[in-house]
């Protein structure tokens, strides 16, 4: 289940939550203020007033004072700059694209990488450091629950650190405007118990799963007559495309597209027929001159790839 925006799920993103409400209350009580002596100037006899006092006092010393108590107040609520990450942290890559996400493992078991895509998934309890980078233009990373945005700059690359405090499913979305479909470039984190965290993490190293049925073996075929393994990876069935996303496990993702349809068969035919419609401007075809058989079948051998 996804929580509210507003619970923050890490220390992170309580911090923040703590320093907005603080200026949230701080801000009506001055609002009201300034409302109370607006009301008894109206109300009040004209006579001499000192308007430097109150250009001084009110618009120089009253503003200096609380500006300088909230930064003092804050500081040590600022996240630390780590060039380095802790000693138990989880390091993930994030690469952000027009307009998804390519995800980056180590695979502990011989230290190979392992791709995934548009979804993010972590141990609950382990601080998770994230190395950020962008291959066009400035993307912006933001998963408001677990921790505050930053920016993925081509050329550098930027490290966030975050930590969820129990399981759960965490949106996320680009906050810099990248392009066409900037709106339709989110993604999910999902916090797992460790032990559920670590067979995950083994499954996604794992090969693609050999198809099951006569329909997956034809979504198999149909998949590599059509070349889509000219842009798109999956471990096991030859090549390493790192055009588009990693498809080896595609079946276990929640949604598609960077949360653009649900994962779901109707919603995999809809992407694979009708990309350009449902979001304009990919670098993807429309497949839409497949018959319904064959875009069945590859639907249906992508769900099966868990």
């Amino acid at each position: 289940m996804t929580a509210g925006v507003l619970q923050a799920a890490g220390e992170a993103a309580r911090q923040i939550q703590t320093v907005s409400w603080v200026l949230f209350v701080g801000a009506l009580l001055i609002f009201s203020g300034v409302m109370a002596l607006l009301a008894w100037s109206l109300r009040r006899r004209p006579g001499k007033a000192s308007a430097r006092l109150w250009i001084v006092g009110g618009g120089l010393v009253f503003p200096g004072l609380v500006l300088a108590a909230l930064f003092a107040w804050q500081l040590p609520m600022s996240p630390a700059w780590k060039p380095v990450p802790p000693a138990d942290a989880l390091v993930v890559s994030v690469t952000g694209r027009m307009w998804w996400w390519d995800v980056r493992y180590r695979d502990p078991a011989n230290g190979d990488d392992v791709f995934t895509a548009n979804e993010i998934r972590i141990p609950v309890g382990r601080p998770i450091y994230l190395a950020l980078a962008s291959t066009d233009v400035i993307h912006s990373f933001w998963v408001p629950q677990l921790a505050g945005k930053l920016d993925m700059v081509p050329g550098r690359v930027q490290h966030l650190l975050l930590s969820a405090d129990q399981p759960g499913t965490y949106r996320g979305q680009c906050a810099e405007f990248c392009g066409e479909q900037h709106a339709r470039m989110a993604l999910h984190v999902v916090a797992l118990e460790p032990a559920a965290f670590d067979a995950w993490l083994a499954q996604q190293a794992a090969p693609a799963v050999a198809q099951v049925t006569p329909r997956q073996a034809l979504g198999r075929q149909a998949f590599l007559a059509n070349r889509c393994d000219a842009c798109h990876s999956v471990r096991g069935l030859g090549g390493d495309s790192r055009l588009g996303p990693d498809l080896t496990h595609v079946g276990s993702r929640l949604q598609l597209a960077a949360g653009t349809l649900p994962n779901t068969q109707q919603g995999r035919e809809r992407w694979i027929a009708h990309v350009q419609e449902v979001k304009t401007g990919a670098r993807m075809p429309s497949y839409d001159r497949l018959d319904a058989q064959t875009l069945g079948a590859i639907a249906d051998w992508l769900g099966a790839l868990k």
